[in-house]
């Protein structure tokens, strides 16, 4: 197996008396769709939030590439290539879709020495075209303002902008809650088109069905341990319930 691109090694997290992760060890390597599941509570946002800047360990460190990388800000963790779709989506409603898909990193022509400059819209409207149409998830128009798109719309935008810009790993907290059936199908099979180009998905999803059909490896979290890493071909939907639950009780360090 090739190196990982992402390492988490002995990842805690306390809040006060709150101890939401214990010393988790998590790698994640090219080309793979690992699947992140736990039941309510169990330390799977904050271990992807670790990993996307937006929170500081209190123990424990995060490699990319096999160089430790102390993420102040979650800027600093997407200028490494470590894209997040979060739940709250993180879009601003004001603002078009192609403003939202180049918020923060737009695109600026002219000036002197690149220090001052203008938007180059057409630049930023043609490369959002392009983007969306890799999620298969049809908008009218790029120029829309988020805040008029149904929920499944600004879930679309928000996963287009993750994949647009998600060059080592992209990050996935339940990223089709708000689609509907065929949306949900359309948001797997680009997940596994990002994969097949060697850039890793972690996908966090209550949706075990969805899990089970396009990860090739499940990791669960039981207040906040890693208590079991599976294969879909080696195990059943219903063993994973039992991980989940903490049925399988031998198999868990309390």
């Amino acid at each position: 197996m090739s190196a990982p691109i992402i390492q988490a090694k002995g990842i805690s997290k306390r809040w006060g008396s709150v101890h939401a992760l214990h010393e988790v060890d998590f790698n994640v390597y090219p080309g793979e769709v690992v699947g992140l599941v736990g039941d309510n509570g169990a330390g799977k946002s904050t271990l992807i939030n670790i990993i996307a800047g937006a929170l500081h360990p209190t123990t424990g460190s995060i490699l990319v590439d096999g160089k430790e990388a102390q993420f102040k800000t979650p800027t600093e963790a997407r200028d490494a290539g470590i894209e997040t779709v979060y739940q709250d989506l993180a879009l601003a409603p004001d603002l078009t879709i192609w403003a939202n898909l180049f918020l923060g990193r737009e695109i600026v022509k002219g000036g002197l020495f690149k220090w001052i400059g203008w938007l180059d819209r057409k630049a930023m409207i043609e490369r959002s075209v392009q983007d969306l149409e890799r999620t298969q998830i049809r908008i009218a128009s790029v120029g829309q303002r988020v805040g008029r798109l149904s929920g499944g719309q600004r879930q679309a935008v928000a996963v287009g902008r993750a994949v647009a810009w998600g060059s080592r790993v992209v990050l996935m907290d339940e990223p089709t809650a708000a689609l509907g059936v065929e949306q949900q199908a359309r948001v797997a099979e680009l997940i596994r088109s990002v994969a097949s180009h060697g850039v890793p998905v972690v996908l966090i999803s209550h949706n075990l069905p969805q899990v089970y059909e396009v990860c090739d490896r499940i990791v669960v979290l039981f207040r906040g341990r890693i208590v079991a890493e599976l294969r879909p071909r080696d195990t059943s939907i219903d063993q994973i319930v039992s991980y989940i639950t903490g049925s399988s009780a031998s198999k868990v360090a309390e």
